[in-house]
């Protein structure tokens, strides 16, 4: 059983020891930064395009110690975290992947967001976060051209 929930790419996490350290090889690869933000003082992350609507990479950082990213790092290093696919409906996509025997952990809603992931014990060896992206995500950030692939949210 499929599901139809409108998904896309949004974008490649890629986790680093600092984003200073890292942004400048996009640079070279000609990206641009789009946004960079905190999240509650645990990590960093930051994205970049290459000035096209789609085509996102994603530097996360820690920023406290013992953190995900930090057992992260000290175990794997540098390099592929994980893929982001932006849903309409984090639910609806969870409840058929879950009816088709994966595995879907770690939801959590919050104010701007809801999310989801499935670990790579799926078939592809793959880190997949779910995202859907609410209404308040626009809210004292960037405009939407900087913040969604092709400037604006999946509608479900």
């Amino acid at each position: 059983m499929s599901q139809e929930t409108p998904i896309r790419v949004d974008h490649i996490g890629i986790a680093v020891e600092d984003i200073g350290d890292a942004e400048p090889f996009l640079f070279a690869l000609g990206c641009r930064k789009l946004i960079e933000e905190s999240v509650e003082g645990r990590f960093r992350w930051a994205q970049y395009d290459f000035d096209r609507d789609a085509s996102r990479l994603e530097l996360i950082a820690p920023e406290a110690p013992d953190t995900f990213l930090t057992s992260y790092l000290e175990a794997h290093g540098p390099g592929l975290h994980h893929v982001t696919l932006e849903v309409a409906a984090v639910d609806a996509v969870k409840a058929v992947l879950e009816r088709n025997g994966y595995s879907v952990v770690e939801y959590r809603e919050y104010q701007d967001w809801t999310e989801a992931f499935v670990p790579p014990s799926n078939p592809t060896g793959a880190l997949f976060q779910l995202f859907e992206y609410h209404d308040s995500y626009d809210a004292e950030r960037p405009p939407a051209e900087k913040l969604y692939v092709d400037g604006s949210r999946l509608d479900g």
